[in-house]
């Protein structure tokens, strides 16, 4: 069975660009796509995790281009294609992992962390796609570009307004270009995660986010993801390289334009919580949970 799913996702000897493939995410990326038989050019603004990675796909017998680069900088990044286009005879994926934020309001930000923002979360990916698509061009065969975005591209996300917004522009330049390029065979979507155990999320969060986790005893620690994600638990980073492993292979060949959400349905839950004690799957907590978190209209 391998075998047949193998020959129809026709990934080995393939090569794939990842911006942002040398750690956490990008990295779990990288290596299942050199498992799966695919060479690689890699960039990230990790030096470490970039060489770490680096050794580990070489160790699997696949050949890597590896940069340090900063996606935001336009100088390095192109920098980096035309490393790829030098080093690489051809170009058959390309995974723009590479993004971030932090929570605070939009009255708090300013003029230089929105410009962060919006250049890191959708900025940068124009400028790849832009300098990947005459690489995948060349072998005439096509091939397939995949975009990070989030959840919060399709919900309003507030504290986090100016990446959701930089973010549904991603999504919506996506099925753009999947339009522009479909004649050239070339695929273009997103994956679309939720909240997943990857530095750039805990980044985000404030430092009080994390000392009131580290306050709360151990049973109680996952039991806001319980309540929120209807799996119940977050998507490893293992789901997100199988999402980018279907995309990147002829096993997507007529799939373009669309968003992936890898997110154990929380998507489909828009706003269904599983609360505790008793109330189920609703929007708003009932009686069980009220009862429990105010006694006498007083906070429990």
């Amino acid at each position: 069975m391998s075998g047949f799913l193998d020959e129809r996702a026709n990934l080995a000897g393939k090569v794939a660009a990842v911006i942002g493939g040398g750690g956490g995410i990008g990295a779990g990326i990288s290596l299942a796509l050199a498992k799966a038989g695919v060479d690689l050019a890699i960039c990230d603004i990790d030096a470490a995790a970039l060489a770490g990675t680096e050794e580990a796909v070489r160790s699997m017998g696949r050949q890597v281009t590896a940069m340090v680069v900063d996606a935001t900088d336009e100088a390095a990044l192109d920098a980096f294609y035309d490393e790829v286009e030098r080093a690489c005879p051809r170009l058959d994926i390309v995974v723009n992992v590479a993004g971030g934020t932090k929570r605070q309001l939009l009255s708090e930000a300013s003029r230089a962390d929105i410009a962060r923002d919006i250049h890191r979360n959708y900025g940068y990916v124009v400028q790849s796609v832009q300098r990947a698509v005459p690489l995948i061009k060349r072998s005439g065969d096509g091939g397939s570009i995949v975009n990070f975005t989030t959840i919060e591209a399709h919900r309003g996300a507030a504290s986090f307004s100016v990446y959701a917004g930089a973010k549904a522009a991603t999504t919506n330049f996506t099925r753009s270009m999947a339009v522009e390029l479909g004649k050239d065979r070339i695929r273009v979507s997103c994956i679309a995660p939720d909240t997943t155990l990857s530095r750039g999320n805990m980044a985000a969060m404030p430092p009080s986010f994390a000392e009131g986790f580290a306050r709360l005893p151990a049973h109680a620690q996952g039991k806001g993801l319980e309540m929120y994600i209807p799996r119940g638990e977050q998507p490893p980073v293992d789901a997100l390289a199988d999402a980018v492993l279907f995309l990147g292979s002829d096993l997507s060949t007529f799939v373009s334009g669309m968003t992936l959400h890898v997110d154990g349905g929380t998507m489909a839950a828009a706003g269904m919580l599983d609360w505790p004690f008793g109330d189920g799957f609703v929007p708003t907590p009932l009686a069980g949970t009220l009862a429990r978190l105010y006694r006498d209209g007083d906070e429990a």
